[in-house]
């Protein structure tokens, strides 16, 4: 899981910028890129951090395994044609470093 905080003002940049991620990941007729993409979901909270920041979780299940999955280097990879500005709006959006989240579960609250 990922956390990502966006600066409020910019929240449409950076969805414009995972809406082209998205079509990128869709394009590839690459199966290792294909499977990066499968299980990774990106929300967005309806409650903004204590900054205002608008807050946009990353979920990737299942992970590939040794797997890097910033946005910004998938950017690159996939993205080589993009506007150039793209990326630019990517960095400029973000209100903070990322969070980073690996979680291991503890219990399941319906199972006995």
């Amino acid at each position: 899981m990922l956390l990502v905080p966006v600066k409020a003002d910019k929240a449409a940049d950076y969805e414009a910028v995972m809406t082209a991620l998205q079509a990128a990941f869709a394009q590839s007729a690459d199966p290792a890129r294909r499977a990066v993409a499968e299980g990774w979901r990106v929300f967005k909270a309806a409650e903004p951090d204590a900054k205002g920041n608008a807050i946009y979780v990353h979920t990737i299940v299942p992970a590939v395994p040794n797997t890097d999955y910033r946005p910004s280097l998938w950017l690159d990879q996939l993205m080589q044609e993009a506007p150039t500005d793209l990326l630019a709006k990517y960095k400029a959006a973000l209100a903070g470093a990322p969070t980073r989240l690996s979680l291991a579960e503890i219990a399941t609250m319906g199972k006995k």
